[in-house]
């Protein structure tokens, strides 16, 4: 896994629609950049759901998700179109993003880790759990909100 405070690596890909992303692209946000094994295995599909769920508090919060695992755009569509996942899924058939993360595990596929990436595109934090990956959200939303409140108080100092 990246250390914190460290620049998030160059992300370059296309998202389920074959449209093309660069995590440049979101500088000025909060990223939510989670990494999960497979598209629709129960615990993958748990979590994006979960995101998917919870959109709301989190784009409030000023902040866009983004998934990445190991398979291809059309493995990605069809996986977001079945369960109506309205955030970009990142294709890494190569494997190049989830290897610049760390984030490559067992198998070939990627593990499940999510980064919070702040405006600057520093990652500000990492949290990895293979047991509970709904859990990744409630994670993400304290930590957005705690992350936010540092940056709010350090301006104010």
């Amino acid at each position: 896994m990246l250390d914190l405070g460290v620049p998030a690596p160059n992300v370059v890909s296309v998202d389920q629609h074959g449209r093309p992303f660069r995590l440049t692209q979101l500088l000025g946000r909060w990223v939510v950049l989670y990494f999960y094994p497979k598209d629709e295995t129960v615990g993958c599909t748990r979590e994006a759901c979960a995101f998917r769920d919870n959109l709301t508090p989190i784009t409030q919060a000023g902040a866009d998700v983004v998934g990445v695992s190991v398979q291809d755009r059309a493995s990605h569509m069809e996986f977001a179109q079945r369960y109506d996942l309205p955030f970009r899924l990142l294709a890494d058939p190569t494997k190049r993003i989830t290897e610049s993360f760390g984030a490559m595990g067992f198998l070939g596929l990627a593990k499940r880790i999510t980064y919070l990436v702040d405006p600057a595109g520093r990652i500000r934090d990492v949290h990895r759990s293979e047991l509970h990956p709904a859990g990744h959200v409630d994670h993400v939303i304290r930590r957005l909100h705690d992350l936010q409140a540092e940056t709010t108080s350090t301006h104010e100092a």
